[in-house]
C-alpha cells in the first residue's frame, strides 16, 4: 500500500510538504487509544531488549535526530515501534533555518539531501514536550541532540550549547552534541581538537547526570575519527553517534546535473552505508567497552541493522528510509532482527 501511495501522491509532493503531512499523521498515531492499539502489533519482541547508556531500550532501533526537530511526534514514532526517538536538533535560540527549497529526494539513490539548517522552535520550547512526554507510560526513550544556533558566533559556540544543555538535559534521557552538520556555517569546525575538547567539558559540566554523547562526520580522516573518539573517551562522555549527513555526492545513480542543481547540503539514507561502517569500526576499535556506540548511515533493513551491531554498535539509527519504505518499517526491522536471534 504505502509503495503506491509513495509512487503516486507523496512523490509528486514537495519533500519538506510531505514530511509535514506524515508528521500530521505521526502525531496522531501517538494519541493514547491509537498509541495503545498500534503497540499490540508494533511492540518490539522481548529479546530484543538492549541496555546502554545505563537506559533499557526495547530494540537497539531507533529514529535519528532531523526527523521530529521539534519533539512533537515521538510517543506515535514509539507506537510505530521504534525503540527510542532522537529530537532536534535544537538551538539555544529558535530559529527558521535555510531558505526553501531545502529538502530534496534522490529517489534513485534511496536517498536525501538536505540543508534544512536547524529549524527548530527553540530548546525551550523542546523542553517543555519532552518533559510533557515523560510522563506518558508507556514511552520511547527519548534522547535530545543539541546544535549551535546561527545568530551564535561560532567563537560564543560553547555557551550556546551550554544554554541548550541546562534546558533538555533534565528532561531527556541522553544528550547528543551536534558538531558535524554540514548545514550551520563554521559548525563542523568545532570537530577540531583545540575547540571540541573545551566544548564537551563545558557541556558535559552541565549536563549533570544525563549522558553524554557527541555526533561526528563521516567526513572526517580516518585520524581524526580515532582521535575524536578517544577525546570522547579522555573527556568522560558516555558515548558516541557515527554518523551524521556526508557532503561527498560520490557513486550516486542519481543524473549528476540534477544532484548540482540541488545544491549544498547533507547525503543520507543508502549511498552512505560503506562509509558509516568504516567509521563504526574505527570508532569501537578505539574506545573501550561500556563506551556506548550509536550506529547511523545508510541503515534501510534488519541485516544493516545486524551488520551494525555484530560491528560493535550498542544502539542503531535510521531516518531516509522511513521516507521510502514508510510507516511500519520500524516494526518490519524489529520483526526480521528478532528472526535472526535463536
Amino acid at each position: 500500500m504505502y509503495p503506491f501511495v509513495f509512487r503516486t501522491v507523496l512523490r509528486r509532493m514537495d519533500p519538506e510538504t510531505a514530511h509535514h503531512l506524515g508528521m500530521a499523521v505521526i502525531r496522531a498515531a501517538g494519541v493514547r487509544p491509537v498509541a495503545s492499539v498500534l503497540r499490540r502489533f508494533t511492540r518490539p519482541d522481548p529479546r530484543l531488549q538492549t541496555r546502554a547508556l545505563g537506559l533499557t531500550f526495547e530494540s537497539p532501533f531507533g529514529i535519528a535526530a532531523g526527523f521530529d526537530k521539534n519533539a512533537v511526534g515521538a510517543i506515535g514514532l514509539h507506537a510505530l515501534g521504534f525503540g527510542h526517538i532522537e529530537v532536534g536538533t535544537v538551538t539555544a535560540h529558535a530559529q527558521d533555518g535555510n531558505p526553501r527549497p531545502r529538502l530534496f529526494r534522490l529517489v534513485e539513490d534511496r536517498a536525501l539531501i538536505n540543508r534544512m539548517g536547524f529549524n527548530n522552535k527553540g530548546a525551550a520550547a523542546a523542553a517543555q514536550r519532552l518533559k510533557r512526554m515523560r510522563r506518558r507510560i508507556p514511552r520511547p526513550v527519548l534522547g535530545a541532540n543539541i546544535g549551535k544556533s546561527r545568530v551564535v558566533d561560532v567563537a560564543d559556540a560553547t555557551a550556546d550549547y551550554v544554554a541548550s544543555t541546562r534546558l533538555v538535559a533534565p528532561v531527556a534521557d541522553y544528550l547528543v552534541v551536534n558538531v558535524s552538520s554540514p548545514n550551520t556555517p563554521g559548525l563542523r569546525g568545532l570537530q577540531a581538537a583545540e575547540t571540541l575538547r573545551p566544548l564537551l567539558e563545558a557541556v558535559r559540566d552541565a549536563a549533570g547526570s544525563t549522558p553524554l554523547l557527541v555526533k561526528i562526520a563521516p567526513d572526517l580522516p580516518d585520524d581524526e575519527v580515532e582521535a575524536i573518539a578517544r577525546l570522547a573517551v579522555d573527556v568522560g562522555l558516555a558515548g558516541l553517534v557515527a554518523t551524521n549527513t556526508t557532503i561527498s555526492r560520490e557513486g550516486l545513480r542519481t543524473d549528476a546535473d540534477t544532484v548540482a542543481d540541488y545544491g549544498a547540503g547533507g547525503l543520507s539514507g543508502a549511498p552512505l552505508k560503506g562509509r558509516a561502517l568504516e567509521v563504526l569500526r574505527l570508532v569501537r576499535a578505539s574506545v573501550p567497552d561500556g563506551f556506548c556506540v550509536i550506529a547511523a548511515g545508510g541503515v534501510e533493513t534488519a541485516a544493516d541493522v545486524a551488520e551494525r551491531l555484530a560491528a560493535g554498535a550498542d544502539l542503531v539509527q535510521g531516518y531516509s528510509a522511513f521516507i521510502y519504505q514508510g510507516p511500519f518499517w520500524g516494526r518490519r526491522i524489529n520483526r526480521d532482527l528478532a528472526r535472526t536471534i535463536r
